[in-house]
Protein backbone atom coordinates (compact mmCIF):
# COMPACT_ATOMS: atom_id res chain seq x y z
CA UNK A 1 0.00 0.00 0.00
CA UNK A 2 1.28 3.43 -0.97
CA UNK A 3 1.71 6.23 1.57
CA UNK A 4 0.39 8.67 -1.06
CA UNK A 5 -2.56 8.06 -3.38
CA UNK A 6 -3.68 10.33 -6.19
CA UNK A 7 -7.44 10.69 -5.84
CA UNK A 8 -8.12 12.91 -8.87
CA UNK A 9 -6.41 14.86 -11.63
CA UNK A 10 -8.43 17.44 -13.56
CA UNK A 11 -7.02 18.91 -16.76
CA UNK A 12 -7.92 22.61 -16.81
CA UNK A 13 -8.21 24.82 -19.90
CA UNK A 14 -8.54 21.96 -22.37
CA UNK A 15 -8.50 22.00 -25.36
CA UNK A 16 -6.24 25.02 -25.74
CA UNK A 17 -3.71 26.62 -28.03
CA UNK A 18 -0.39 24.74 -28.25
CA UNK A 19 1.32 27.79 -26.71
CA UNK A 20 -0.99 28.02 -23.67
CA UNK A 21 0.44 26.93 -20.29
CA UNK A 22 -0.69 23.55 -18.97
CA UNK A 23 -2.79 23.43 -15.80
CA UNK A 24 -3.62 20.35 -13.76
CA UNK A 25 -5.63 20.33 -10.54
CA UNK A 26 -4.16 17.45 -8.54
CA UNK A 27 -5.88 15.90 -5.51
CA UNK A 28 -4.12 13.32 -3.36
CA UNK A 29 -4.26 11.77 0.07
CA UNK A 30 -1.44 10.94 2.42
CA UNK A 31 -2.06 8.02 4.79
CA UNK A 32 1.18 8.34 6.77
CA UNK A 33 3.28 11.45 7.52
CA UNK A 34 6.38 11.90 5.35
CA UNK A 35 9.58 13.67 6.40
CA UNK A 36 10.44 15.07 2.96
CA UNK A 37 8.59 16.82 0.15
CA UNK A 38 6.92 15.16 -2.82
CA UNK A 39 8.38 16.04 -6.23
CA UNK A 40 5.83 16.48 -9.03
CA UNK A 41 7.02 16.67 -12.65
CA UNK A 42 5.32 17.31 -15.97
CA UNK A 43 7.13 15.90 -19.03
CA UNK A 44 6.21 16.41 -22.69
CA UNK A 45 7.25 13.54 -24.96
CA UNK A 46 8.53 15.25 -28.10
CA UNK A 47 9.14 12.06 -30.08
CA UNK A 48 8.05 8.46 -29.65
CA UNK A 49 11.36 7.29 -31.14
CA UNK A 50 13.89 9.53 -29.37
CA UNK A 51 13.82 10.54 -25.70
CA UNK A 52 16.26 13.41 -26.31
CA UNK A 53 13.25 15.41 -27.53
CA UNK A 54 11.42 14.99 -24.20
CA UNK A 55 11.00 18.26 -22.31
CA UNK A 56 10.68 18.68 -18.55
CA UNK A 57 8.03 21.39 -18.40
CA UNK A 58 7.84 21.77 -14.63
CA UNK A 59 9.24 20.27 -11.44
CA UNK A 60 7.86 21.36 -8.06
CA UNK A 61 8.38 20.25 -4.48
CA UNK A 62 5.23 20.04 -2.36
CA UNK A 63 5.33 19.67 1.40
CA UNK A 64 5.21 19.23 4.30
CA UNK A 65 3.19 16.05 3.85
CA UNK A 66 1.17 15.03 6.89
CA UNK A 67 -1.82 12.70 7.04
CA UNK A 68 -4.75 14.19 5.15
CA UNK A 69 -6.17 15.23 1.80
CA UNK A 70 -4.46 17.79 -0.43
CA UNK A 71 -5.22 19.67 -3.63
CA UNK A 72 -3.14 22.08 -5.70
CA UNK A 73 -2.88 23.38 -9.26
CA UNK A 74 0.28 22.52 -11.17
CA UNK A 75 0.93 25.02 -13.94
CA UNK A 76 3.65 24.53 -16.52
CA UNK A 77 4.85 26.39 -19.59
CA UNK A 78 4.07 24.75 -22.93
CA UNK A 79 6.84 22.82 -24.67
CA UNK A 80 9.36 24.79 -26.70
CA UNK A 81 8.42 24.02 -30.33
CA UNK A 82 11.99 24.75 -31.48
CA UNK A 83 13.09 21.65 -29.51
CA UNK A 84 10.60 19.36 -31.30
CA UNK A 85 11.16 18.02 -34.79
CA UNK A 86 8.83 19.73 -37.25
CA UNK A 87 7.25 16.41 -38.28
CA UNK A 88 6.45 15.55 -34.64
CA UNK A 89 4.54 18.73 -33.73
CA UNK A 90 1.29 17.79 -35.46
CA UNK A 91 -0.22 14.45 -34.39
CA UNK A 92 -0.50 12.41 -31.21
CA UNK A 93 2.05 12.44 -28.41
CA UNK A 94 2.16 11.81 -24.66
CA UNK A 95 2.25 14.00 -21.57
CA UNK A 96 3.55 12.44 -18.32
CA UNK A 97 2.71 13.61 -14.82
CA UNK A 98 4.97 11.92 -12.25
CA UNK A 99 5.37 12.02 -8.49
CA UNK A 100 8.52 10.98 -6.61
CA UNK A 101 9.60 10.74 -3.01
CA UNK A 102 13.30 10.80 -2.04
CA UNK A 103 14.20 10.45 -5.72
CA UNK A 104 11.98 7.37 -6.19
CA UNK A 105 9.17 7.70 -8.71
CA UNK A 106 6.08 5.97 -7.34
CA UNK A 107 3.32 7.06 -9.70
CA UNK A 108 3.09 8.13 -13.34
CA UNK A 109 -0.03 9.40 -15.07
CA UNK A 110 0.15 9.36 -18.86
CA UNK A 111 -2.13 11.28 -21.20
CA UNK A 112 -2.42 11.16 -24.96
CA UNK A 113 -2.24 14.64 -26.49
CA UNK A 114 -3.55 15.35 -29.97
CA UNK A 115 -2.02 18.40 -31.68
CA UNK A 116 -3.73 19.63 -34.84
CA UNK A 117 -4.67 22.84 -36.59
CA UNK A 118 -7.72 24.63 -35.25
CA UNK A 119 -8.69 25.56 -38.83
CA UNK A 120 -10.27 22.91 -41.09
CA UNK A 121 -8.61 24.27 -44.23
CA UNK A 122 -5.17 24.03 -42.59
CA UNK A 123 -5.95 20.45 -41.50
CA UNK A 124 -6.87 19.49 -45.06
CA UNK A 125 -3.97 21.38 -46.68
CA UNK A 126 -1.16 21.67 -44.12
CA UNK A 127 1.38 24.41 -44.85
CA UNK A 128 4.97 23.32 -45.58
CA UNK A 129 6.13 24.86 -42.29
CA UNK A 130 4.08 24.39 -39.09
CA UNK A 131 2.16 27.50 -38.05
CA UNK A 132 2.53 26.95 -34.31
CA UNK A 133 0.16 29.78 -33.36
CA UNK A 134 -2.62 27.95 -35.27
CA UNK A 135 -2.03 24.59 -33.54
CA UNK A 136 -4.49 23.44 -30.90
CA UNK A 137 -3.71 20.75 -28.33
CA UNK A 138 -6.33 18.44 -26.90
CA UNK A 139 -5.34 16.37 -23.87
CA UNK A 140 -7.38 13.17 -23.87
CA UNK A 141 -8.12 13.48 -20.18
CA UNK A 142 -10.93 10.92 -19.91
CA UNK A 143 -8.66 7.85 -20.03
CA UNK A 144 -5.31 8.55 -18.35
CA UNK A 145 -2.95 5.62 -17.80
CA UNK A 146 -1.79 5.35 -14.21
CA UNK A 147 1.32 3.32 -13.42
CA UNK A 148 2.31 2.74 -9.78
CA UNK A 149 5.81 1.72 -8.71
CA UNK A 150 6.48 0.18 -5.27
CA UNK A 151 8.99 2.24 -3.27
CA UNK A 152 10.13 2.50 0.33
CA UNK A 153 8.52 5.62 1.82
CA UNK A 154 10.33 5.12 5.14
CA UNK A 155 13.94 4.06 4.42
CA UNK A 156 14.95 5.22 7.91
CA UNK A 157 12.99 2.24 9.32
CA UNK A 158 15.50 -0.21 7.92
CA UNK A 159 13.55 -2.71 5.87
CA UNK A 160 10.00 -2.07 6.96
CA UNK A 161 7.44 -0.49 4.69
CA UNK A 162 7.44 -0.70 0.94
CA UNK A 163 10.51 -1.91 -0.84
CA UNK A 164 12.07 -0.90 -4.11
CA UNK A 165 10.98 -3.23 -6.90
CA UNK A 166 13.08 -6.30 -7.50
CA UNK A 167 13.76 -7.56 -11.01
CA UNK A 168 10.73 -9.86 -10.95
CA UNK A 169 8.26 -7.17 -9.79
CA UNK A 170 6.40 -5.22 -12.45
CA UNK A 171 4.75 -1.85 -11.93
CA UNK A 172 0.98 -1.99 -11.63
CA UNK A 173 -0.72 -0.17 -14.48
CA UNK A 174 -4.38 0.74 -14.57
CA UNK A 175 -6.55 3.49 -15.89
CA UNK A 176 -8.70 5.64 -13.64
CA UNK A 177 -11.54 3.12 -13.41
CA UNK A 178 -9.16 0.25 -12.61
CA UNK A 179 -9.29 -1.43 -16.02
CA UNK A 180 -6.20 -2.66 -17.81
CA UNK A 181 -5.13 0.09 -20.22
CA UNK A 182 -4.11 -0.07 -23.83
CA UNK A 183 -0.44 0.71 -24.35
CA UNK A 184 0.87 4.24 -24.58
CA UNK A 185 3.61 4.77 -27.12
CA UNK A 186 6.83 3.65 -25.52
CA UNK A 187 10.27 5.12 -25.62
CA UNK A 188 13.27 4.72 -23.34
CA UNK A 189 12.15 7.63 -21.15
CA UNK A 190 9.01 5.65 -20.21
CA UNK A 191 11.14 3.25 -18.17
CA UNK A 192 11.76 3.95 -14.52
CA UNK A 193 15.07 5.67 -13.89
CA UNK A 194 17.40 4.05 -11.43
Amino acid sequence: MSAVNITNVTVLDNPASFLTPFQFEISYECVTPLKDDLEWKLIYVGSAEDETYDQLLESVLVGPVNIGNYRFVLQADPPDPSKIREEDIIGVTVLLLTCSYLGQEFVRVGYYVNNDYDDEQLREEPPPKVLIDKVQRNILSDKPRVTKFPINFHPENGGSGEQSPSLDQQPAETDVDGEQPSDLPTNPSDEQES
